[in-house]
């Protein structure tokens, strides 16, 4: 359930402890990009962040990845699969006793200073969604960020998300309040455009 996404740019790795070292090396470069996000600081908290991405993925509601850039092997963040969501289908329809999600969102995802504006986001965001629709033939990928948090709903917008609207009170904000979320998504019959849009930014890079 937790596979390896290989890429020209970038490689998504299932998550473990041994990226630890990795993702603190990664989050040290420029704390001040995380104000809206949950990014471990330091070796501890991210083999605490680790644990509990594990947890999710061994209850089968997230499957978590370490993004590792091709060229130096270094770990430059970390993204997930999460609220998978699998539908009860009838018996006979097409999609009736399959174990694979129908829904799924898009998040937890950061980068080290290194990677912002480079293909490795594009291209992360490429694989997952092929995976997503193309590997679970899931109906509609989702993705939500803090409604404050203009760069992420820029780059998601950038990718061909669709905005649907704003969540109140919708999660914990980092800043431990009730956070509004803004929410965008994609459809399985818009991903192939998606697709060409991201295909196209990648052999622009």
């Amino acid at each position: 359930m937790n596979p390896l996404l290989q890429g020209r740019h970038v490689r998504l790795e299932p998550l473990g402890q041994h990226h630890a070292e990795g993702l603190a090396a990664a989050s040290a470069t420029d704390p001040s990009l995380y104000d809206w996000s949950p990014v471990p600081q330091g070796v501890a908290e991210a083999h605490a962040y680790i644990h509990a991405a594990i947890a999710a993925r061994d209850a089968g509601s997230a499957v978590p990845f370490a993004i590792v850039r091709n060229g130096d092997k270094s770990v430059i963040g970390s993204s997930r699969f999460f609220d998978l969501d699998r539908w009860k289908w009838a018996a006979g329809h097409a999609r009736y006793g399959r174990d694979l999600p129908d829904v799924c969102e898009i998040g937890y995802t950061w980068y080290a200073k290194s990677a912002i504006r480079t293909a490795a986001n594009t291209e992360s965001k490429l694989l997952m969604l092929t995976h997503a629709f193309d590997v679970w033939k899931v109906v509609r990928v989702c993705l939500h960020t803090d409604a404050r948090n203009e760069r992420s709903r820029a780059a998601i917008e950038r990718i061909g998300g669709k905005f649907e609207g704003i969540l109140r009170g919708h999660r914990m904000a980092i800043d431990l309040i009730p956070r509004e979320s803004a929410r965008y998504s994609i459809l399985a019959a818009e991903w192939p455009e998606v697709r060409e849009r991201l295909n196209g930014f990648l052999n622009r890079a």
